[in-house]
């Protein structure tokens, strides 16, 4: 779970601090691809009009995975400050 978490962080697939509505996914995507939250979460909504139900899967599915700015910023240092010749 943590390299999947890693893998997000790196990508630049975090949620924000600020601008969450619920869990910050849509604002994540939205960072991540330059357009803004509420682009994204309208969007979201139009592919829940087209393919209902897939997002109650998807969505949540997310939220486990994109690790919170908070948390990714901490394993970010902790890595940095990893002894010498430990990876």
């Amino acid at each position: 779970m943590n390299s999947v978490n890693a893998r997000f962080h790196e990508n630049g697939l975090v949620r924000p601090r600020d601008g969450r509505v619920l869990g910050g996914v849509c604002a994540g995507l939205a960072r991540r691809f330059g357009i803004r939250p509420w682009s994204a979460r309208l969007l979201f909504v139009v592919v829940l009009l087209v393919l209902p139900g897939s997002q109650f899967l998807i969505y949540p599915v997310l939220w486990i995975l994109m690790p919170s700015e908070d948390r990714a910023a901490a394993t970010a240092t902790l890595s940095s400050h990893s002894a010498p010749g430990v990876r």
